[in-house]
């Protein structure tokens, strides 16, 4: 009976820890996906000289939309 309490909670223990990661690895990737849009743009914003910085402001909102996607896709 113990031996089966204690499998039973090591198994919550590691179910708890995949979703951390999980969930940790997740909110990494989509700071990269912002990170490299946003970066993307400025450098955009560089070579095409504008007044208004279009494409920093473009990438950032394309980017931070695809990462909302990239996550439920990812959560579903």
């Amino acid at each position: 009976m113990k031996k089966n309490k204690r499998t039973k909670k090591k198994k919550n223990q590691l179910s708890g820890l995949n979703n951390y990661v999980k969930y940790s690895t997740l909110a990494f990737q989509m700071i990269a996906i912002i990170l490299l849009g946003v970066f993307g743009g400025i450098q955009l914003d560089k070579v095409v000289p504008m007044e208004f910085p279009l494409f920093t402001v473009l990438f950032t909102v394309l980017s931070v939309i695809l990462s909302m996607y990239y996550a439920i896709k990812d959560l579903i």
